[in-house]
């Protein structure tokens, strides 16, 4: 039996999954990957620490599986997309790598936008500028840490990093590359103009070779080898940015289609075969499908709301998922629960929103505040879906849900609700590194092409149907939740 390795980092957690060829997971291992918040408004990670971290449950899935490593044909990486990941010339970090929950150069974009350089930019990159994309925080640490920018070798983003430290091949995969503001979207290549258009010309020479998902991008070294416990030789495919990943374990490979990962990010794509270059939605990259772009409407507004409310104000439980899974389905739709606004990690309105509950009162409980969060978090979902539907010909089929929010029933029948539409589901736990061994087993031939793997690969579950009896209740409260993010617009800047 072949196996196919993938490596998911995200933006709380490191895992890494084995699959067989049917795509059935054989076994995983994740742990948490610290983060480190020197300053309101950062987020960073010690890059070895993260290496170090993947080491770790690269091993434990080999050892806890019992799998000969000589069974592992391929791996493929993913990670979330934008932040920033250096490399020096002297072969070491060059600084921590910062996250893509990072809000430090949150006045770039803005300044970009004013001056007209976002708009002259957006013609060949079809994108909005965002904070945590690699161009404002070069730019920042341009203007703040010039010491960092003198000695970089390689920029990367989170999984190349990782591929380059199993493989020694520095490269850059297109669909995290696109994401990241720095590729023109029309030619799939880097473009001049763009490092030109914000002063930062000179690191050209740092970017990678690109490479696409299911090319081939070396192959373990004998150090990697001996640290993660995988044969020396295993080749690595280029992998994608985790969005992707996320897609294609939900067999996502027609326009019909929307995926939604409810994880650190609240992530809302759909593909389609041109981008939609009038400013509609958030973002178009490259899809790991030749000749799709990836739509997506997203933010880091989703399920890390619900784990900082485990971490610091749930009660001590055996099985804390089924404590708050009860707590919230003993809650009707149409009862009264506070507004909550998901914006503890980040906003999906002004970029100085801050997570909030309102709306509290004598009468509620913790269940009420629990549905509350799971609630709140599904609104800000539809609050992206509602832009990528503009750009949609019809209906989708169904949404696709993937992450945290998946693995919870009384959850995922809150999506179907509020959004109106059918969800289903993956019974893949680790659907990030699934569509990385998806890639994988393209890479190696073993299927001839991508869609060939989802279709061998993929297993959804049947539809949870929405309830229309709930639409009204629903509506309601969604409406409450744009009126009260609205009212304190005026207010989220006296926050700093």
């Amino acid at each position: 039996m072949n196996y196919y390795l993938g490596i998911d980092n995200g933006g709380t957690t490191t895992k890494a999954a084995l699959f067989d060829e049917q795509g059935r997971q054989a076994g995983a291992a994740e742990e948490f990957t610290q983060a480190v918040y020197p300053q309101p408004g950062f987020a960073e990670r010690d890059m070895e620490e993260m290496w170090e971290a993947n080491c770790r449950v690269i091993r434990r899935v080999i050892e806890s599986t019992g799998i000969d490593p000589a069974q592992i044909r391929a791996a493929a990486v993913c990670g979330h997309g934008k932040g920033l990941y250096l490399w020096g010339q002297d072969n070491a970090p060059v600084r921590a790598g910062i996250l893509s929950a990072d809000n430090r150069a949150y006045s770039y974009p803005a300044a970009w936008r004013a001056d007209g350089r976002e708009k002259a930019v957006s013609a060949y990159t079809c994108q909005h500028i965002m904070a945590c994309q690699p161009i404002p925080l070069l730019a920042w640490l341009r203007d703040h840490e010039p010491e960092s920018l003198r000695h970089i070798k390689y920029i990367f983003s989170c999984k190349d990093y990782i591929r380059f430290r199993l493989t020694g091949g520095a490269y850059a995969e297109r669909t995290d590359y696109s994401g990241s503001g720095l590729l023109n979207l029309y030619t799939g290549e880097y473009d001049a103009r763009i490092l030109e258009a914000f002063g930062l010309e000179k690191l050209s020479c740092a970017l990678p070779p690109l490479k696409n998902a299911a090319d081939l991008c070396g192959y373990v070294t004998e150090e990697a080898a001996k640290r993660t416990g995988l044969r020396a030789g295993t080749p690595v495919a280029g992998g994608m940015f985790d969005i992707d990943a996320c897609a294609l374990s939900a067999a996502v490979t027609s326009p019909n289609q929307v995926c939604m990962a409810a994880g650190t990010w609240s992530i809302n794509e759909c593909i389609l075969p041109q981008p939609i270059a009038d400013g509609r939605v958030l973002m178009n990259s490259l899809f790991c499908l030749p000749g799709w772009y990836l739509i997506e409407e997203s933010s880091a507004t989703s399920a890390a709301n619900l784990a900082w409310y485990l971490r610091n104000l749930a009660p001590e439980a055996d099985d804390i998922y089924r404590e708050i899974n009860r707590e919230a389905a003993s809650v009707s739709p149409e009862d009264s629960c506070p507004i909550f606004l998901p914006f503890i990690m980040a906003s999906n309105v002004h970029p100085n929103a801050k997570g909030s509950f309102v709306g509290i009162t004598a009468y509620h409980t913790r269940a009420h505040m629990v549905r509350s969060i799971y609630e709140g978090i599904a609104f800000s979902h539809r609050w992206h879906y509602e832009k990528l539907r503009r750009c949609m010909d019809r209906d989708p089929d169904s949404i696709r849900l993937t992450g945290g929010a998946a693995r919870s029933n009384v959850w995922v029948q809150i999506f179907a609700d509020v959004l109106k539409l059918p969800v289903r589901t993956s019974s893949i736990t680790e659907t990030g590194a699934h569509g990385c061994a998806i890639a994988a087993a393209a890479a190696m031939g073993d299927y001839n092409d991508i869609p060939s793997a989802v279709n061998a690969m993929t297993h959804l579950s049947d539809p949870v149907l929405p309830q229309s009896q709930y639409f009204a209740a629903y509506d309601k409260k969604y409406s409450l939740y744009k009126r009260v993010i609205e009212a304190l617009e005026p207010v989220w800047d006296s926050f700093l």
